[in-house]
């Protein structure tokens, strides 16, 4: 919950926006509405109206909150992460097997790994199950924590 207080904090203003013109949006529909429906009966040009208005709303409003995703991720440096160095070495694990590991870690399945190293199938599951023996795990899954704790993977 703490990590969703700054995010809060930062959009709130938009938020309270967003949130005043819609309440004024609505406002102004019921009031229309009596006029244009029951005086006049004008029902599909209204529903157009609202729908232009609303998808117009929705358009902008996604916009502008992926033009500050995108902002704010450009301006934040990534962290490089190394594998440790020691773990490789007393696990005993390959360069290859470390690369499978990083794959399963990506969630690619078996045979993605193989077309992305150009190796067979049954090579994949040799190195997988190698992996996983060196790890001392019985699920992928496990093994991703396993490295995880190890220092092999981020």
């Amino acid at each position: 919950m703490r990590s969703f207080e700054p995010k809060m904090k930062k959009y709130w203003f938009d938020i309270l926006i967003y949130g005043l013109s819609l309440g004024l949006l609505l406002t102004a529909i019921q009031f229309f509405q009596y006029k244009l429906v029951f005086l006049h009966g004008a029902f599909d040009w209204y529903a157009a109206v609202i729908a232009i208005v609303f998808c117009t709303l929705g358009i902008w409003a996604g916009y502008q909150l992926t033009q500050k995703k995108k902002a704010s991720a450009g301006a934040q440096p990534a962290d490089a992460f190394e594998v440790s160095s020691e773990a490789v070495e007393k696990l005993g694990i390959t360069p290859r097997e470390l690369e499978v590991l990083q794959l399963i870690a990506n969630g690619h399945s078996n045979q993605e790994i193989a077309q992305l190293l150009f190796v067979s199938l049954n090579t994949v599951k040799t190195h997988i199950s190698n992996v996983l023996s060196k790890l001392n795990a019985q699920r992928r899954t496990q093994a991703i924590q396993r490295a995880k704790d190890e220092g092999l993977l981020p």
